[in-house]
């Protein structure tokens, strides 16, 4: 049975490897806090969850497999139903083979896919603190004004072989409408596969913005590139246009993500506690325009993505 238009899947970003300790008390660091995070996420109403690992002793972003293990066997210790989504994007200075690892290691519902390069621009942030936590943060910080996010041709084609050879769907991130047009050459050259599932990021410094003419934008050139029933899609507004882009979203057929990863905040000036206030302050969006969110059955029914075994 077709699940029906109205139901929309609502992906939550834990921790990604953006945002650091210094920014918020809540950020989810050790394996046993992300884990946590995303069960209540999911409880509250997400489909998917999207997960990074971090270094339990300083929160740097970590491509360690057994911290990955230790938080998706404690999230399928409680949820198995949820689609879990594991980031190949994983942090600064990690290689291609370091961030692909996870896929066949533990061959999950979905991964990330950054389909481009891009001046990730994170170092104005660095500025706004005064006081940070650990050293790590403002060297981390202040170096994106020279580093490149670096995601190649040859590093997309090998990102993607392991996606199919394990059997993960590929959740295509998409951060300019350049990301599109390379997507474009890797569909038609047979190395990506139809039909897609695309995450639009909006609002970093360095790629698209997260304007009502952006998302159409990359809306429009993503219907011209693949034709409107080869594709699914979902939205990510950066910071503050986290609720307003996915609100957007909602109003032309998207699927949306929210999560510590992207924002911090739950409203002006107040901190998010935990990722389950985001999910559940989405929800309460979603059903005031009469839409609900997607269990984890009907997003795999919507994303073409047949249960996994993890672990």
């Amino acid at each position: 049975m077709a699940v029906k238009s109205h139901k929309r899947i609502i992906t939550c970003a834990i921790t990604g490897a953006i945002h650091t300790p210094t920014m918020s008390p809540y950020l989810p660091i050790t394996p046993e806090e992300i884990a946590q995070n995303a069960i209540d996420a999911a409880n509250a109403g997400a489909a998917s969850v999207h997960i990074h690992a971090r270094n339990p002793e300083n929160g740097m972003s970590t491509p360690d497999l057994n911290i990955f293990r230790e938080i998706v066997t404690r999230i399928k210790a409680q949820n198995k139903e949820v689609l879990i989504c594991l980031t190949t994007g994983g942090g600064v200075g990690q290689t291609v083979d370091q961030r692909v690892a996870v896929v066949p290691e533990f061959q999950p519902d979905l991964a990330t896919m950054n389909a481009g390069s891009l001046n990730w621009g994170l170092f104005p942030l660095a500025e706004k603190i005064k006081e940070f936590k650990y050293a790590w943060e403002y060297d981390f910080l202040s170096q994106s004004k020279g580093g490149i996010f670096q995601n190649t041709f040859e590093s997309m084609e090998k990102i993607l072989k392991a996606m199919y050879d394990n059997g993960t769907k590929p959740e295509l991130e998409i951060y300019d409408v350049s990301n599109l047009y390379n997507l474009a050459y890797l569909v038609q050259a047979g190395i990506a596969r139809k039909p897609i599932f695309l995450q639009f990021v909006t609002g970093i410094l360095g790629g698209i913005n997260s304007t009502p003419y952006d998302i159409m934008n990359l809306h429009t050139t993503a219907d011209r590139l693949f034709g409107r029933d080869e594709y699914q899609w979902s939205v990510i507004g950066a910071g503050r246009t986290e609720f307003p882009v996915a609100t957007m979203g909602l109003m032309l057929g998207s699927h949306v993500r929210v999560g510590m990863e992207d924002n911090l905040y739950l409203s002006r000036k107040v901190l998010a506690r935990n990722n389950a206030e985001l999910v559940e302050k989405m929800v309460r969006i979603m059903r005031e325009f009469d839409y609900e969110p997607a269990t984890p059955g009907e997003a795999r029914e919507i994303l073409d993505c047949p249960a996994r075994k993890l672990l």
